[in-house]
C-alpha cells in the first residue's frame, strides 16, 4: 500500500486532502469535501502511549469547574430525558464526570470507553441517548465510530458531543487544541454536516463545541 497515498486520503469520507498545516511535530491535511482536517498517520501515538496520555488528564469527577465544562450535555439530558431513559457515555475516559453529575437527580448512564471501561457487551443494546464528550477528535477512524454510534440510538434518539470547532478564525498554528497528539481528527462545520447528512442524522445543532446530532 502506498503510504503516502493512505496518509492523505480523509479517514471520514474517504475523499483526497491536501497538506494544511507542517510543524517539526507533526503535519495536518484538510479534506477537500467534508472539510475535516486531520493528523497525518506517521505521527499518531501508539496504543501505549495514547492511554498513558489520557492517564495523565487525571480529571477528578468533583471539580466544579470540569462538571461546568460538560454542563452542555449533562443539561440537555435533563432537559430531553427522565431518569428512567438509558443513556451511554462513550469514551467515559478517567473521569466520567457526566455520570457524576447525573447521578445527582438519580439518572444512571451506562460507562464505554475502549481503554478504561471496554464493556463491549454495551454496544450490543440501543439507548435513548448517547454522550460523546471530548472524544470525537481522538477517533482514528471517524467514519466507522459515527457509524457504531448512529446504531446504537434508539429511533428519536440524540447524540450529544463536545469538541472545539475549526473556523478560519482562527489561527491553527497557534491553536492548543492541535498541539495535543491524541487529537488526531478536528472538525469544521462542515464536516459536521456531512456526517449528519451520511448517517441519516435528520436535525444537527451547534451551539459553540456542543453538537446535537437527533
Amino acid at each position: 500500500m502506498d503510504h503516502q497515498k493512505e496518509s492523505h486520503s480523509c479517514p471520514l469520507c474517504k475523499s483526497k486532502g491536501q497538506q494544511f498545516y507542517k510543524s517539526k511535530r507533526h503535519i495536518f491535511h484538510q479534506c477537500d469535501i467534508c472539510k475535516a482536517i486531520y493528523l497525518d498517520k506517521e505521527y499518531f501515538l501508539n496504543t501505549k502511549e495514547e492511554k498513558e496520555r489520557y492517564q495523565e488528564h487525571n480529571n477528578d469527577v468533583n471539580d466544579k469547574g470540569y462538571q461546568k465544562f460538560v454542563s452542555p450535555i449533562s443539561n440537555a439530558i435533563f432537559s430531553n430525558y427522565s431518569k428512567y431513559d438509558k443513556g451511554l457515555d462513550f469514551g467515559a475516559g478517567t473521569g466520567p464526570v457526566i455520570a457524576e453529575v447525573l447521578s445527582t437527580k438519580g439518572y444512571v448512564i451506562n460507562l464505554y470507553d475502549p481503554f478504561f471501561h471496554n464493556n463491549k457487551e454495551l454496544l450490543l443494546h440501543k439507548y435513548n441517548y448517547i454522550a460523546c464528550c471530548e472524544v470525537m477528535e481522538h477517533f482514528h477512524n471517524p467514519y466507522k465510530e459515527f457509524k457504531l454510534l448512529k446504531s446504537l440510538l434508539k429511533k428519536d434518539g440524540h447524540l450529544y458531543c463536545m469538541t472545539s470547532i475549526y473556523n478560519n478564525e482562527i489561527d491553527f498554528k497557534t491553536w492548543y487544541y492541535k498541539d495535543d497528539q491524541t487529537h488526531v481528527f478536528i472538525y469544521t462545520k462542515e464536516t459536521l454536516e456531512w456526517i449528519a447528512k451520511e448517517f441519516g442524522f435528520i436535525s444537527l445543532k451547534i451551539e459553540g463545541s456542543f453538537i446535537d446530532f437527533s
